[in-house]
């Protein structure tokens, strides 16, 4: 420690001198200027003393810059919040215990680093899963009492079964137009199991949420359409690109009858079936909607030095699933947040204007705590002058999508010159908010940030029992509170802000 003090002192010892140089240089510069062109313009030397003072700061940041990303690459902080959070704390449904005790981990935590912390509260749906089981009862060519077992889970938003379950007929769809096709006769009364693959070679090409966004509608909508046309219940064909017969969860909006969904390999094994004869399914399904419960986003300060009502937002969300444990969505974000002002205060910055971290509750469910955020901040958001989340995944990061002014992006160049390094250099430019819990920032015309993640396998894992911390590499991790960071310490310490 007395040795890293002393390196810290000498470091500051050669900056003081560095700036003092620059100095000297600067008053010459500015002087010969004069001397030499006072007759042509005498304008020109406080332009030219402007452009070199410009220049100085921004060199100052880009050594910062610097600084930051590499003391985020070489500690393991994040990873250690991270497995707290997945292995000692477990899944953090929205209304659970589990989520009440992750607001107050997290909220100690940031309290330790220095940071003002506030619980500001949200009421969440409170949303517990119960038996979950579907059988192929009959089937064409079944042999004598036998059955065959389909793995299933259920989507939260609808309504439970009978305890002892429903038997009905499934009828098997590709899209919502075939099912129209279908008409009310031929679909009350049945089972309908929307069988749609999720774009596997357009996720493995690197677009794996434009593959994802494609199939959500029939996750979302499919119990709806279902309903409106007299059936009893519907399945849908896991959103998801992996096939290990593990069912991913999700929201579906409320439609008066059960939902779920199966995996890939149960709902080709029905396709395959139901074109052969009549396949008749015994599906148990119970959740429960419980009363809602007052939980809390966690809301830190890093109040800036010169403009603290300025606010620069750096976030994840602090809920999950229930199957897994919520490593890949969204502890890893909450854990790049909780880093980034880590970094800080380690490295003794304080920028201009102030960093503030979010542990958004609710984002899986409902949303509930984005809109009580905007509710608390709305008159604020004018101040908010960057927001920055992560909920795609801990995997190695490409860049940032980034819902912004286009003229604001010479700006981050010396980001993207920082973090060029490890290749998480893209800025790319969206239409809509690069993530859920911001999007109302974004709506406000705000600067809005979501780190860009090799996606190629977080649905793999997205949403079901695999989601956990050994799904995360420890660089990859690193490499991602860098670039939250970094981009969040730029846009709270460079001199201008990005044009709204």
């Amino acid at each position: 420690m007395a040795a890293q003090i002393q390196r810290t002192h000498i470091k500051r010892a050669c900056y003081s001198i560095v700036g003092s140089l620059l100095a000297v240089l600067t008053a010459w510069s500015v002087a010969f200027s004069q001397n030499s062109a006072q007759s042509r313009n005498k304008s020109s030397a406080p332009d030219r003393l402007q452009a070199i003072l410009q220049s100085v700061e921004s060199t100052s940041l880009q050594r910062d810059l610097i600084r930051i990303r590499d003391a985020a690459l070489a500690d393991d902080y994040a990873y250690h919040q991270l497995a707290h959070l997945t292995e000692n704390i477990g899944p953090r449904m929205s209304g659970s215990l589990q989520a009440e005790a992750a607001v107050r981990y997290v909220a100690d935590e940031l309290t330790k680093l220095g940071l003002e912390v506030k619980l500001e509260e949200v009421k969440v749906p409170h949303w517990v899963r119960g038996i979950e089981s579907a059988e192929l009862i009959e089937f064409p060519s079944r042999p004598p009492d036998v059955s065959q077992n389909v793995v299933v889970t259920a989507l939260s938003g609808c309504v439970a079964t009978p305890v002892q379950g429903i038997v009905a007929e499934v009828i098997v769809v590709r899209d919502f137009d075939e099912l129209k096709n279908l008409g009310r006769a031929n679909v009350t009364g049945k089972i309908v199991l929307f069988n749609r693959p999720l774009d596997t070679p357009k996720a493995a090409s690197g677009y794996a949420v434009d593959a994802y966004v494609e199939g959500m509608a029939y996750r979302r909508e499919g119990a709806k359409a279902a309903a409106d046309l007299g059936a009893v219940a519907s399945l849908i064909r896991s959103l998801g690109t992996s096939e290990y017969r593990i069912p991913h969860t999700g929201l579906s909006k409320p439609a008066g009858i059960p939902a779920g969904a199966v995996t890939s390999e149960d709902a080709d094994l029905i396709d395959h079936l139901a074109h052969e004869g009549p396949v008749r399914m015994h599906l148990t399904l119970t959740p429960q909607r419980l009363p809602d419960v007052i939980s809390h986003n966690v809301v830190a300060d890093l109040k800036g030095k010169e403009r603290p009502e300025q606010i620069v937002v750096v976030s994840g969300h602090l809920d999950s699933w229930d199957l897994g444990t919520g490593a890949i969505d969204d502890a890893a974000g909450v854990a790049m947040a909780m880093e980034t002002v880590k970094v800080l205060r380690q490295l003794d910055l304080h920028p201009k204007r102030t960093i503030r971290v979010i542990a958004w509750m609710d984002e899986e469910i409902g949303g509930s705590g984005r809109q009580a955020y905007t509710a608390a901040h709305a008159k604020e958001f004018a101040n908010h002058v960057g927001a920055i989340e992560s909920d795609l995944g801990a995997a190695h990061p490409l860049g940032f999508d980034a819902k912004m002014n286009p003229a604001g992006l010479v700006l981050l160049l010396p980001v993207q010159d920082v973090l060029r390094d490890f290749g998480a250099n893209l800025i790319k430019m969206t239409t809509v908010s690069p993530a859920a819990d911001i999007s109302d920032l974004a709506d406000a015309g705000g600067p809005t940030f979501g780190i860009k993640q090799d996606g190629r396998t977080y649905f793999n894992y997205h949403h079901t029992a695999a989601d956990t911390l050994d799904k995360v590499v420890p660089r990859e991790l690193q490499e991602n509170a860098a670039a939250m960071a970094v981009m969040g310490y730029a846009l709270a310490e460079m001199a201008e802000t990005v044009p709204r």
